[in-house]
């Protein structure tokens, strides 16, 4: 999608900081970081958002939670805690209708969640 700003950074038309890639997906740390760590696994292939998975998607959503995993790993978190974190829509919070996963942690991290 050419008016995508993921999908321009995908391409390598925007440039970012990259923090891993796989086949399916591209790593970056979000421009506006709400904590130590935080990157977003974007996948390659432009989809809205959650809602607008098929199902036979179910490959490309395993991709990007262990992707997730991999990003923890990578970026020093994954024995402290991180916080995934998927907005989908408007009401969900979501301001780029790309999919994509937050991968956030690094210090304590409170509230949204009650487990």
């Amino acid at each position: 999608m050419s008016d995508c700003i993921f999908c321009r950074i995908v391409a390598g038309e925007i440039p970012s900081q990259r923090v891993l890639e796989g086949g399916d997906w591209i790593a970056i740390r979000d421009i506006n970081p709400a904590a130590p760590t935080h990157v977003l696994v974007i996948p390659r292939r432009h989809v809205d958002s959650i809602a607008a998975l098929e199902d036979g998607d179910g490959q490309l959503a395993g991709a990007l939670l262990l992707a997730a995993r991999d990003v923890a790993r990578h970026e020093g978190v994954a024995e402290s805690g991180y916080r995934t974190v998927i907005n989908t829509g408007a009401h969900g919070g979501q301001t780029v209708a790309h999919l994509h996963v937050h991968v956030i942690g690094g210090r304590q991290l409170t509230g949204h969640g009650t487990a």
